[in-house]
């Protein structure tokens, strides 16, 4: 019993002398949090594709979401979809989105997901899966080729 004692007054020396650190420290006006420096990114680099060890390539999405600006592909009216649930569409209304993509050349495809997700469209769930598969068989046929 007398070690718990022992082990409760350590604990609370510390609480008691991080506390007091923090009121010296503010007293002398140094509130100041440190950063940490982001990471410098690279947009001039041209060293190839994808690493392909991601679902979607890090490069194409992340990367070039802050090098470009949004880019239409004649589907101005998507727009009223933007802040949709994925879920909450109809039939009608993903069938809309299956016209552009399809209307969309293969290698834009990519670009064009990119787009609406830089416009906060969310892609229908009843489309995820098609357009997964021939986004994945496009950039497997663009790694072999």
């Amino acid at each position: 019993m007398q070690s718990l004692y022992l082990f409760i007054a350590i604990i609370a020396f510390f609480i008691i002398a991080l506390s007091l650190s923090n009121l010296l420290q503010r007293r002398k006006g140094n509130t100041t949090e440190r950063e940490t420096p982001t990471p410098p990114i690279d947009l001039s680099s041209t060293d190839g594709g994808c690493c392909g060890a991601h679902e979607v390539c890090d490069k194409d999405s992340l990367i070039a979401a802050f090098a470009e600006p949004t880019e239409y592909f004649e589907d101005e009216e998507l727009d009223r979809y933007r802040n949709r649930e994925s879920d909450r569409y109809n039939e009608q209304e993903a069938d809309e989105f299956r016209d552009v993509f399809y209307s969309v050349l293969d290698e834009e495809k990519p670009r064009w997901i990119r787009s609406l997700q830089m416009r906060e469209i969310a892609l229908p769930d009843q489309l995820k899966d098609e357009v997964l598969m021939i986004v994945n068989e496009l950039r497997t046929h663009r790694m072999h080729a």
